[in-house]
């Protein structure tokens, strides 16, 4: 990869509760590992996100609870970085979308558009509620799909076939709200003109053959139904739409989803604005070179594939009508759109309101992170949808991590320290002493390759591959017996399996942050290794609304490097301690009870 510069987008958890491991195993951790070593291969990594904070759900909860959507925000905002925090994931900046910089930035994408021909007002039939006479949003009507006969497509989108629709096409729309039949009126609203893009669109995602196979054809099929969307709403609880005659309207808002896309660009911003350095941000939007990953799950393909390219290329002047770059310049468009599938639980699709749900905090309180970051990593939903369940994470962490790789650390640096106090240094080299060296060295490469393009669960497959070629290596090997019949071999095997631990070690640190680096304090002291993420609380000055809002930011420049490393013969080890827990079965019982209520 030529790229020195790789932006990763991470997809904006929203604000209305705290995240379950369904939403960090589309978003969090794959960006994370890709972060991670992107960071350690040398390249200048930005990766940001934030809190999603505005639209008619965190309205909803916060009239339910009796607070304002500000005040609901800012709770679940916290709740929600911490976790990421707990998880470790090292964001740059994880923000919000209550900053005063946001708002700026979102209008100043519309008013390009505008400017540029792509939005403009048009009357249309909008959903409202009878009952409270609030307009409906179209993810919150549902009913059946006029082109599939699904029977619970939402008012915006068919998730069974993929195409765009209005709430006023489906067929028995009813209300996610309250269930009551919605009534439709005539709305004045700014449209995106979408199928101004289609020829740029197409061309552009034609080119696009490193995404995923199912992305880049999905993204094409969709090509076939563009048509205006929306851009703003009737809604309260959200950025104001600046134009004259509409910014004084407290009803119009800019939709949730036009404005939640934004936060990609403004928290590049906001991140170099708090660096000292304001235009820093460019390297990553503006240089041709520089690289954006985009991390979702696939339920958001079609605003990170369609819609958000469609409004960079409307601002930067492209598209059927041309135009001119906004104030902030032309904007590049994503180098890939990295999708996830769904993960389900126990069988069952995740849902916070039928109780089918492990919240990440809940989860994180009783489990090691990177027990619960390595399970995701090796069955997680990568390509496929797949299943969660506690026995199998008891399993993975018991059998791979605690009797594989854990195993693999402790017999190593306990028999090392016991019987030789310090690393040893090599005497001569058999074929299997080599045979292991080489196939650790050369590793780097071919799972450097494969991290690089986010095949991550057959990476971390061959990282955990050489792991167990270090364990056959020292069963085989038997170094305990060596001691007395053969002292210099005893130490020869030692030191090729400290290399090969330290290796592995290094080939883990984007999945293990942390207990790689409780490896590394091990093996080469107290320095630091994997950078982890602080949470920094940010003044008034910066929020809309709030007296204070906290961020997650970090030092990643840790000076670890995707390589294999000389292990340094004479230091000193100590005896280790246990990276990882092994569980007793009796969890799954437990878990299940609780999932259960019983």
């Amino acid at each position: 990869m030529s790229s020195e510069h790789i932006l990763t987008a991470v997809a904006w958890p929203y604000a209305n509760g705290p995240r379950h491991i369904g939403h960090v195993a589309g978003f969090g951790v794959p960006s994370d590992v890709f972060s991670r070593y992107q960071r350690m291969a040398g390249k200048k990594v930005l990766m940001v996100s934030g809190t999603d904070e505005h639209g008619t759900p965190i309205q909803v909860a916060a009239d339910r609870e009796g607070v304002t959507p500000r005040e609901l925000a800012d709770r679940n905002a916290l709740v929600i970085a911490k976790d990421l925090q707990n998880l470790g994931l090292s964001y740059d900046l994880f923000t919000r979308t209550t900053t005063k910089n946001h708002y700026a930035v979102a209008q100043e994408l519309f008013l390009g558009l505008l400017a540029n021909g792509y939005v403009f007002p048009h009357t249309q039939l909008g959903a409202i509620s009878p009952s409270t006479g609030r307009t409906l949003p179209d993810r919150y009507i549902e009913g059946t799909c006029p082109i599939c006969g699904y029977p619970a497509a939402r008012g915006d989108q068919c998730d069974n076939c993929g195409n765009q629709l209005d709430p006023i096409d489906l067929i028995n729309p009813v209300s996610k709200i309250n269930g009551e039949t919605p009534k439709f009126v005539e709305i004045e609203q700014m449209m995106l003109d979408l199928g101004a893009f289609s020829e740029v669109l197409a061309d552009w995602l034609k080119k696009q053959d490193h995404w995923r196979p199912n992305v880049q054809k999905f993204s094409l099929n969709l090509l076939d139904d563009l048509k205006p969307r929306s851009y703003t709403r009737d809604l309260e609880w959200g950025i104001p739409v600046p134009l004259d005659g509409w910014r004084d309207r407290p009803e119009k808002s800019i939709y949730v989803w036009f404005d939640a896309v934004v936060g990609y660009l403004s928290a590049s911003i906001q991140w170099a604005q708090m660096t000292g350095n304001p235009e820093a941000w460019r390297d990553w939007w503006q240089d041709p070179d520089s690289r954006a990953y985009y991390f979702m799950g696939k339920d958001n393909i079609v605003f990170h594939a369609e819609i958000w390219p469609a409004m960079l290329f409307g601002y930067s002047g492209i598209g059927a009508k041309g135009g001119t770059p906004g104030r902030l310049g032309a904007l590049n468009r994503p180098y890939e759109v990295v999708s996830s599938e769904f993960l389900t639980m126990e069988g069952k699709k995740f849902s916070s309101s039928r109780s089918v749900v492990i919240y990440v905090g809940d989860m994180l309180s009783r489990y090691d992170a990177d027990a619960l970051r390595y399970y995701l990593a090796v069955a997680g939903p990568e390509n496929q949808d797949t299943d969660f369940t506690w026995s199998e994470f008891l399993r993975r962490n018991n059998d791979e991590l605690v009797a594989g790789w854990g195993n693999l650390v402790n017999r190593t640096i306990s028999m090392t320290a016991k019987n030789l106090g310090a690393v040893p240094a090599a005497g001569a080299l058999t074929d299997a002493d080599r045979a292991l060296l080489d196939a650790s060295r050369t590793s780097f490469a071919s799972i450097g390759d494969l991290l690089a393009r986010s095949r991550q669960k057959q990476a971390i497959g061959e990282a955990m591959n050489v792991v167990s070629s270090a364990n056959k290596y020292l069963s085989d090997m038997e170094p305990w017996k060596l001691k007395n019949s053969d002292p210099e071999r005893m130490a020869s095997v030692l030191h090729v399996a400290l290399q090969v631990v330290d290796d592995a070690k290094t080939l883990l640190t984007p999945f293990l942050p942390s207990s790689s680096s409780k490896v590394h304090a091990m093996l080469r002291g107290d320095e630091r290794w994997a950078g982890m993420p602080e949470l920094v609380e940010l003044d008034e000055e910066t929020a809309v609304g709030s007296p204070s809002y906290s961020v997650l930011t970090g030092d990643y420049d840790t000076g670890a490097r995707w390589e294999s490393a000389p292990i340094e013969v004479g230091r000193p080890l100590e005896a280790p301690t246990p990276i990882f827990t092994k569980l007793d079965p009796s969890i799954v019982d437990e878990e299940l009870a609780r999932l259960t209520g019983e």
